[in-house]
């Protein structure tokens, strides 16, 4: 007897986790969707430095009436630096209670990655921190770095930026 609750093979397969994209100097990224709140060019006109903040903080914007910080996830990731242009972008963030802005190569699509398609992130012993990954996301020859953006944005480095824009 046929069900009509039973999935049949059209049905999308909504089990794994759904990531943004995002490139830095050719290599691709992952971030949970969830703590993405927008996405929108980046404009050196809207960023307002501050003193006395580590480097990969470019400054704070006024976002809707909301100060947030941006942080520029090449110089974080100690890559080498590039000229911005009309890709580069900042993917707005909404971790916790509060709001950072992440300056990236640009944005190239939304994956949903079943677990199958997840490994787990590779170890390097103490010379290379790897506490922010959360793996190695594949399908196909596509391969990205999937990062656990909270961890990465931690609240004592954040914490420099919030008092200084104070």
């Amino acid at each position: 007897m046929f069900n009509k609750f039973e999935s049949n093979s059209t049905q999308v397969d909504t089990t794994g986790q759904e990531f943004l994209v995002f490139t830095l100097a050719a290599q691709e990224y992952g971030i949970d969707i969830l703590k993405v709140q927008e996405i929108r060019g980046y404009d050196a006109q809207t960023v307002t430095r501050i003193a006395n903040v580590p480097s990969f903080v470019k400054g704070v914007t006024n976002l809707r009436g909301i100060i947030v910080p941006i942080v520029d996830m090449r110089i974080k990731f100690n890559l080498e630096t590039v000229e911005y242009n009309h890709q580069t972008v900042v993917v707005i963030l909404n971790l916790k209670t509060r709001v950072v802005g992440v300056v990236v190569d640009g944005v190239s699509d939304v994956l949903m990655l079943q677990p199958g398609h997840i490994s787990a992130a590779p170890q390097f012993g103490t010379a290379f921190s790897t506490e922010y990954l959360t793996g190695i996301g594949t399908i196909g020859e596509r391969m990205l770095i999937l990062v656990d953006i909270e961890k990465l944005m931690t609240s004592e480095e954040m914490a420099l930026v919030e008092s200084a824009a104070v």
